[in-house]
């Protein structure tokens, strides 16, 4: 819902002005989708809603890819997106109850799991400037967390994929992505707040910190009930 309220207060998507109206349209939707979300009711309709929007940003990152595949950027912001469509898809199945909970559980690990292992690699690739990003006050250095952090993202594709530890591996892939929103990019807003590449980056980062505690909620949800009954 952030992210779309912050792309409609801007207005200033450079596309043409076909993709334009497309990309504000999503945005709208993901204003409704966040809203019907919040509610039992209309959880499920708005899990489809940002479903919708995040496919449609999804599909805007393939023309990047395309034209310049060497160039891992590209790749990162697919992957960054898809993240977060995984997330509302993954409420949208489980709301479905479409599919049966160790299917879910395991295509979700798949999933965030690949979307841990860009976040990793485009890390390694861009390691300064990732570096850069890190609060000079943190100890030991700023470096140091940007090569820790990148093995971490790198240990929890690897748990996710093979399905070994996979809850421990989501929710530590929560916390750490919660890190970065409140250690990197909250104080980069409050120091400009009109600075739209800031709100966006801590509206995405928090975004995919909700995808990862979706999958998280699931696993820990699916070893309390493994028959899959629901506790009142």
């Amino acid at each position: 819902m952030t992210s779309g309220a912050i792309t409609l207060a801007w207005h200033d998507y450079n596309g043409s002005h076909q993709l334009r109206d497309i990309v504000y349209a999503a945005s709208a939707v993901l204003i409704l989708g966040g809203a019907a979300i919040q509610l039992r009711r209309t959880a499920k309709t708005g899990a489809l809603l940002l479903g919708a929007a995040y496919f449609v940003f999804v599909l805007l990152c393939m023309p990047g890819i395309v034209t310049a595949p060497r160039i891992y950027n590209s790749w990162g912001n697919f992957f960054e997106q898809f993240s977060l469509l995984t997330g509302a898809t993954l409420v949208y199945a489980r709301l479905s109850s479409t599919w049966s909970r160790e299917t879910l559980n395991r295509v979700g690990c798949i999933l965030l799991g690949l979307c841990a292992a860009s976040f990793s690699l485009e890390q390694a690739f861009y390691l300064h400037a990732t570096a850069s990003l890190v609060p000079k006050w943190v100890p030991p250095s700023q470096m140091f967390w940007a090569v820790g952090t990148t093995a971490l993202f790198a240990l929890a594709a690897v748990a996710l994929l093979a399905n070994r530890m996979a809850l421990l591996a989501a929710r530590l892939l929560t916390m750490m992505v919660v890190g970065f929103g409140l250690l990197v990019w909250v104080p980069l807003v409050l120091a400009d707040p009109h600075n739209r590449t800031n709100w966006s980056e801590n509206a995405e980062t928090f975004g995919i910190a909700g995808a990862a505690w979706i999958l998280a909620d699931l696993l820990g949800d699916h070893r309390l009930n493994p028959n899959g009954m629901t506790t009142q």
